[in-house]
């Protein structure tokens, strides 16, 4: 069987680590070698990183993704979308996803797997026909989590349906928390595989457990013939597993498989370096945890979560987090761990630690999703915490909500005549301000170098050198530097 492969470099193995913050010249070293490798897609972008890239680092989103596109050309490039929002986890008018999908399409970004944690399966058919319709290819996605709610037969039955719909050329399972085990899977992939007939299927699994290489052979040996990877220094842990290995173990197995091998080393050469440059963490393999069965914390919020907490002083308090969020699924009807539920749980669980009062504050898509705003729960939210939600003055103002519906020409009122539709969807998501701030900074920077020679670096390794050296100079005709180092 010849198995294909899916790069998450760019997109989820930075996400698991970095928490989103890799950046144009951080990638750039790496494209060239991504693009002539052979992957049947390069997963390369989503909300979530135009978020990250703008707040973080004023950088413009859309040159971002210009850049990459570029520098992959040839290569068929996907983008994730949740079926009912683009940005945030508020529900975002379909006028807008619309526009997204059209605009993200435009730029290069022509799949698009699409998830709905709560399987809403109209809304998610009409979101796979709004990406056809588009020219684009919809990929949904079946998306693991490990609860009494969901059996084989609930996976094996939306994923006959999600086949079924016109347009959709593969469908995608992901295990996000990593919280399959083998055992399992030679049940429930078996049982997804006896659903869809002969549709292509795509395993995506973290390797927080440590298991995801044993479940991507279950995968093979089930019939699934395109899996989800990363770059070794961007791989394992929170992300998925490397790229490396699973060459190696599709081989052991007897299969067959269109990568080049010969840039494995180089890509990974350049992501370790723009890891140490930037003070980013290197994947390594996770020791077996089994706490991460209670938690279900998905490899792609890992890095986020923790970074959230400690842009807020939080940091140390990361294992309360870890310990706090099990209970907090249960009561809360036991959502499948993956953007946007684990997100909630895991915010609630941060405000029950920081207030000592249990749901004593509560967000407000916390009480959406207790209102059922964004679909029935899985299991029925704990009495008692119901209560407390919908007693609050905020439920109350908001048992009437409903998804906000605009025209899009009456959206473009809201802001400046004129603008491009790429502006006008970054001022819907952000701020004035922040889009100000974001344009007055200009063209994003590509260029991966500190030094047009290096230089920098040299000087920086001589100076930490531990030998003999007690001193060097540097002179130009217009300049002179002389360090020596002390007694």
């Amino acid at each position: 069987m010849h198995i294909d492969f899916v790069d998450q470099s760019l997109r989820d193995g930075q996400q698991s680590l970095w928490g989103m913050r890799m950046r144009a010249f951080e990638a750039a070293p790496a494209l060239p070698y991504l693009k002539r490798a052979g992957y049947r897609t390069i997963d390369l972008t989503g909300a979530g990183m135009f978020t990250v890239l703008l707040r973080e680092y004023h950088d413009d989103p859309w040159g971002t993704l210009d850049f990459l596109v570029a520098g992959l050309d040839g290569n068929q490039l996907r983008s994730g979308l949740r079926t009912i929002s683009c940005v945030g986890f508020a529900p975002t008018p379909q006028v807008i996803l619309d526009l997204w999908i059209a605009t993200l399409i435009k730029h290069g970004a022509t799949s698009f797997w699409l998830y709905d944690c709560l399987y809403d399966m109209d809304i998610m058919r009409h979101m796979a026909d709004v990406v056809a319709k588009a020219g684009g290819q919809p990929v949904p996605a079946v998306m693991y989590g490990l609860t009494d709610v969901h059996d084989d037969a609930f996976f094996a039955e939306r994923a006959g349906q999600m086949a079924s719909w016109p347009g959709v050329e593969s469908v995608y399972v992901e295990d996000a928390a990593g919280v399959l085990k083998p055992e399992r899977a030679r049940t429930l992939l078996p049982a997804i595989r006896a659903a869809t007939g002969n549709i292509p299927l795509e395993m995506h699994a973290h390797n927080t457990t440590g298991l995801a290489q044993h479940n991507y052979a279950v995968a093979v040996e089930s019939g699934f013939t395109r899996l989800h990877t990363a770059s070794r220094p961007l791989a394992n842990g929170p992300s998925l597993p490397s790229t490396e290995m699973m060459c190696v173990i599709v081989e052991h197995l007897g299969h067959t498989h269109g990568l080049d091998t010969s840039t494995f080393g180089p890509v990974a050469e350049a992501f370790e370096q723009a890891a140490r440059a930037g003070g980013h963490p290197i994947g390594v393999p996770a020791e077996y945890d089994p706490r991460i069965y209670d938690h279900q914390l998905p490899g792609g919020m890992t890095g986020t979560l923790i970074n959230q907490l400690e842009r807020h002083g939080m940091g140390h308090r990361l294992t309360e987090v870890l310990q706090a969020i099990p209970q907090v699924r249960v009561e809360l009807g036991s959502p499948i761990m993956a953007t946007p539920f684990s997100q909630f749980v895991g915010i609630q669980a941060v405000l029950n630690i920081v207030t000592g009062k249990p749901y004593e504050m509560v967000p407000d898509e916390v009480v959406h999703y207790a209102l059922g705003h964004y679909g029935p729960p899985p299991a029925p939210i704990a009495p008692d915490v119901l209560d407390r939600i919908l007693s609050s003055p905020r439920a109350k103002q908001l048992e009437s909500w409903e998804r906000p519906d605009p025209s899009l020409a009456e959206i473009r009122k809201r802001f400046p005549r004129g603008i491009s539709d790429e502006e006008l969807l970054l001022r819907y998501m952000f701020s004035d301000e922040e889009v100000d701030t974001m344009l007055a900074k200009g063209r994003v920077r590509t260029d991966p170098r500190r030094s047009a020679n290096h230089i920098v670096d040299a000087i920086t390794d001589l100076i930490a050198d531990p030998g003999h050296s007690r001193s060097f100079s540097v002179s130009t005709p217009d300049f002179s530097l002389t360090l020596r180092k002390g007694s």
